[in-house]
């Protein structure tokens, strides 16, 4: 008899960080070892919650101490080169122009974009993902209690 465990799904996990500014453009990032852009975050390391993950990312990728404030969204992005994903995207509030320090080894760039020229930096899942967030709200728990989140309206 085979184990039932085999078939439990056994996604990576990533936590992303949508940041706007006083015009409510979103804030992209270019890495340096991709051509496109992206949002800032990363994967979830093992024991650690992704909104633990989130605040990691912003620190060493903009060095920014900067906890999320809501849960935007829950996306399910199996892909076929890196298997299922599991990719929590929070809202990380606003921050000026000159507190921006990258880490200058993984991203080289930064750019304030609009909405409506999102699909012109990132691939179509994260334009997509981008678009969805003004579209509802979504609970977020940790070890199954609802965490404490500063609430924002959305943007």
């Amino acid at each position: 008899m085979s184990d039932p465990s085999e078939s439990f799904a056994t996604p990576r996990v990533a936590a992303g960080a949508l940041f706007f500014d006083e015009q409510g453009r979103v804030l992209l990032v270019h890495p340096t070892y991709k051509d496109t852009w992206d949002i800032p975050g990363g994967y979830v390391e093992r024991g650690e919650s992704p909104a633990a993950a989130c605040r990691r990312e912003i620190s060493e990728e903009l060095g920014l101490d900067r906890e999320p404030r809501r849960l935007l969204a829950v996306d399910w992005a199996p892909s076929d080169g890196e298997g299922d994903k599991l990719l929590f995207l929070f809202d990380c509030g606003e921050i000026g122009h000159g507190s921006i320090r990258l880490d200058g080894h993984e991203l080289d760039r930064w750019e304030w974009v609009e909405l409506a020229q999102i699909e012109h930096f990132v691939i179509d899942r994260i334009a997509r993902r981008i678009r969805s967030i003004v579209q509802g709200a979504t609970a977020y728990l940790e070890h199954g209690v609802a965490a404490t989140i500063v609430r924002r309206p959305t943007v």
